[in-house]
């Protein structure tokens, strides 16, 4: 067997590491600078839309509430005039009509650190949904047959309504954002090229329903005059935000 000569060796050791330095060198390189400009050549901008629409439906909480000496006594009494309010309602083609809460509970003296049992309360309550024109009507027929608490009204817009007005408010979002894009890049003698992201947010939700005192609740009682229920308007919301390359 015969060996290359130890010089020939020496010759292949060097020259290979020179092959592989030629042949990195030979790829074609790209700027760091360049490579971080194509990442971050663009701008994010939020528009914001907003439609108010007139709410046409009530949504309203209310029930029935007796203090007496015994559970059965109170609890008895609760469950006949909350039939008569729930009665009514349903004469009056209420919609979503839910049973919400019913309550007993004691109540106690408390003096000279020691409790004495005075009696129980009870309480049913109901929530339900109708047209706001006749929301003043309603409340009032309740509380003659029966109802002593109204624990709250909110008012709310048809869901066919809030949905084209949250349509319209995500265009006008869309637009609003698009148009920041424009005098910003402009302002830098650039204009935008295309949306690579979109992000959308949607409605507002309906206002919280409006508490009503118990005093009033004993004024409507006495009163002959019906009840003004104004529902005014809901709004909504909407934003877009746009990632727009330039």
């Amino acid at each position: 067997m015969k060996f290359a000569p130890l010089s020939s060796l020496r010759k292949v050791r060097y020259v290979l590491p020179v092959a592989i330095a030629t042949t990195l060198f030979s790829l074609p390189m790209v700027s760091p600078v360049l490579a971080q400009e194509q990442l971050t050549r663009m701008v994010t901008v939020t528009g914001r839309g907003v439609e108010n629409i007139p709410t046409t439906i009530s949504q309203v909480r209310l029930g029935v509430e007796v203090q007496g000496r015994t559970a059965e006594e109170v609890q008895q009494e609760a469950a006949q005039r909350t039939n008569a309010v729930v009665e009514l309602l349903r004469s009056r083609n209420v919609d979503q009509l839910t049973t919400t809460g019913i309550y007993l509970s004691p109540q106690y003296n408390y003096e000279n650190g020691s409790q004495e049992l005075v009696g129980y309360t009870a309480s049913n309550t109901v929530s339900f949904e109708i047209p706001t024109e006749q929301a003043g009507d309603i409340l009032d027929a309740s509380v003659s047959a029966g109802a002593s608490r109204i624990d709250g009204i909110s008012f709310t817009a048809e869901e066919e309504a809030i949905a084209t007005a949250q349509n319209q408010a995500l265009r006008e979002a869309t637009q609003e954002a698009q148009e920041q894009a424009d005098v910003v890049l402009a302002a830098l003698g650039l204009s935008r090229d295309e949306v690579v992201n979109i992000q959308i947010n949607g409605a507002m939700p309906p206002m919280p329903p409006i508490p009503l005192a118990r005093g009033a609740v004993e004024q409507l009682a006495l009163s002959d005059a019906p009840t003004p229920v104004v529902g005014g308007e809901q709004q909504i919301e909407a934003s877009v935000t746009l990632q727009i390359s330039y």
